[in-house]
């Protein structure tokens, strides 16, 4: 069994601003069930994380 690195919503790649509610939140759609996975695990049950290195994009930049 591997182990998974801790993170936060705020280290995803969908973690976003909406001008809307004025707040960061998720932009992926998540289902009942995702969600309830999310709420009680965080983000190592979230099908859809993916870290998000500012880094690495930079990178690609140059």
């Amino acid at each position: 069994m591997g182990n998974k690195v801790a993170a936060a919503c705020e280290d995803c790649i969908y973690y976003d601003y909406d001008e809307e509610y004025g707040d960061y939140v998720c932009t992926q759609s998540l289902d009942e069930d995702e969600l309830a996975l999310v709420c009680r695990d965080g983000t190592k049950s979230c099908p859809y994380f993916k870290f998000y290195d500012e880094y690495k994009s930079v990178q690609k930049q140059n």
